[in-house]
């Protein structure tokens, strides 16, 4: 059962593919010279792509065709090569050139998920009595396209880590002059009015005490992209211990969360040879 439409896998995997260096079938360098060629870059990729969008463990997932082992030994590769953070880049880059980022208008929030196995990045849950957690403070532009995250315990209030999430505004090149960044009542503190101040930001900050629904404003962004990367069960039950690695899957499905926004949005004013036959 395929994770993902074709539509949405192959281009991610073109651009991936083209990010991978060149690998012989076989070992040069083995000492027996009689060992099974080398499993291809895509299986492995497909494989990454149902952990991340089914949840299920690597051993699950194993099957004739790749291992287990394979399966995190190519990930762990790949991390240290940089590939999943610049596979994200550079779907910021040609989103940004054939739509156009929204990056007058910031949105920031916090958010808790399970993290069963603990880990790094892990911390007792206020929300789930006590169990390990983990949360992400999300930046998303104004139409909610994924810019980052900052990961931390589930026991971390979302104010400080205000200050780390902004700092990620620095990766995204030349910004509007005039920048709004939209922030639920959890962040209403004058810490948070002083981080917004130092980078010449301007908030809009929902008042603690008065009902959500009056103080409605473009924070709705941040959480309906957190809605779409809670849809990959991967980020939303965290078995993953390493910081790097839950990252990396952060990075993988933030590509796919832009890439599916710009085909989507991209369909009614352009043409390209594989363009799906409908709008997605």
């Amino acid at each position: 059962m395929p994770a993902l439409p074709s539509w949405l896998t192959d281009p991610l995997w073109d651009q991936f593919s083209a990010l991978l260096p060149k690998r012989p079938l076989y070992d040069p360098d083995h000492p027996l010279g009689c060992h099974g060629p080398r499993i291809s870059d895509r299986i492995v990729f497909d494989k990454l792509l149902q952990l991340l969008r089914f949840g299920c463990s690597y051993e699950g997932i194993a099957d004739t065709t790749c291992s287990a082992t394979t399966i995190r030994n190519r990930r762990n590769e790949w991390i240290r090569l940089g590939v999943f953070a610049r596979l994200k880049h550079i779907v910021l880059e040609a989103y940004d050139r054939i739509v156009g980022l929204v990056l007058d208008q910031i949105a920031i929030d916090g958010s808790i998920t399970k993290a069963p196995g603990g880990g790094q990045a892990a911390g007792r849950s206020p929300v789930d009595r006590g169990k390990q957690g983990l949360k992400r403070s999300g930046m998303t532009d104004g139409y909610g396209i994924p810019l980052g995250r900052v990961l931390a315990g589930a026991n971390c209030h979302d104010s400080p880590l205000l200050a780390p999430t902004l700092d990620l505004l620095d990766d995204l090149g030349p910004l509007p002059d005039d920048i709004t960044v939209h922030l639920d009542a959890g962040y209403d503190s004058a810490t948070t009015r002083t981080s917004l101040a130092e980078r010449g930001l301007h908030g809009q900050i929902a008042c603690k005490g008065v009902k959500a629904p009056i103080q409605a404003s473009q924070r709705w962004h941040v959480e309906r992209t957190r809605a779409w990367q809670n849809a990959f069960h991967r980020l939303a039950r965290c078995y993953e211990r390493r910081t790097i690695v839950i990252d990396a899957f952060f990075d993988l499905a933030d590509a796919i969360i832009t890439i599916r926004s710009l085909i989507r949005r991209a369909w009614t004013t352009h043409r390209w040879d594989d363009r799906p036959w409908r709008r997605p």
